[in-house]
């Protein structure tokens, strides 16, 4: 039996009815469902398609989500932004299309998505940050769903949906974790293992939450409670300090830089982007630097510790 909107929204974190929510919809089932549940939660939703121009045809999946918003009586907007071909090209299609969706719309990401960040994450060398994997709330707020239902629900409303052709491209490390690795940890396991992921990322994510409160009554420009500090927290204390204002944190490796620093074992680093880290009369202060010309030593690996002599 197929599920309807109202037997999912329990395990939905939408905002209340009447909130203005933007949707992105790329036209897939994931998102298709997101702009069914958003209208079913009592949304005033607006579905906005990102076409990134990368393959042939990608125009047309506007059309396909436009009909979908007008089954659904949501509102549509098309946007159109330009991505090279290059390295890095997901992170770069991801920072274009949030930058005309906006830091607050909703995307139709589900718990098997959040599986795999979790893997990704944790490929990359993650701290518990990333281990913690997408946060459910208004942003993700169908985390609790799984991508099969989805599908079935697009389905019994009638929702056709676009299959995107690069979510099998071997290229991509996201995409071998969906159809390698994903289903050889089930196979190992004996079971399914994207709900045991989901909830370690939960679990992860309310620790990391207590060390942020506990981090947050520590002063990272003190350089001797820095360095006296259990490293767990001395750690993000560090990570917290040098993230202020910028939209990623450090790397480990600029972090222990810092903490050398505060322990006296050197006297300053640089950490990206473009500033110094210096200690003065038992202070850590930041330093803004003029950043390095491109294809530089400092551009290509990062400056390190300045020793103490």
């Amino acid at each position: 039996m197929a599920p309807t909107p109202g037997a999912l929204l329990g395990r939905c974190t939408f905002p209340a009815p009447g909130t203005a929510v933007v949707c992105a919809v790329s036209g897939g089932a994931d998102s298709l469902a997101l702009l069914a549940l958003a209208t079913a939660a009592g949304l005033a939703a607006t579905a906005v398609h990102v076409d990134h121009g990368l393959r042939p045809g990608s125009a047309a999946e506007a059309e396909v989500v436009a009909e979908a918003a007008r089954s659904l009586r949501a509102s549509f907007r098309a946007e159109r932004v330009e991505v090279g071909a290059g390295p890095n090209l997901e992170a770069r299609a991801r920072a274009a299309r949030r930058a005309v969706l906006g830091e607050g719309a909703a995307t139709g990401h589900t718990m098997d998505d959040q599986a795999e960040t979790v893997l990704v994450n944790l490929l990359r060398g993650a701290g518990a940050d990333g281990l913690a994997g997408m946060a459910p709330g208004p942003r993700h707020p169908i985390l609790g769903l799984r991508r099969a239902e989805t599908r079935t629900l697009c389905a019994s409303l009638g929702l056709a949906w676009v299959e995107d052709p690069s979510n099998d491209d071997p290229r991509f490390v996201r995409n071998r974790v969906r159809h390698e690795l994903l289903p050889l940890c089930s196979s190992i396991a004996g079971r399914d293992v994207v709900p045991v992921l989901a909830r370690q990322a939960g679990v992860l994510a309310e620790e990391a939450a207590l060390l942020d409160d506990l981090a947050a009554a520590l002063d990272p420009a003190d350089a001797r409670s820095l360095a006296g500090a259990p490293a767990a927290l001395g750690r993000r204390a560090t990570r917290r300090w040098l993230r202020a204002g910028g939209p990623h944190p450090p790397d480990l490796a600029a972090v222990e830089r810092v903490l050398a620093v505060a322990r006296g074992e050197a006297r300053a680093t640089d950490v990206a982007p473009a500033t110094r880290v210096r200690r003065s009369a038992g202070r850590l202060s930041r330093v803004g630097l003029a950043p390095p010309p491109p294809g530089s030593a400092a551009t290509a690996t990062g400056s390190g510790a300045a020793p103490v002599r």
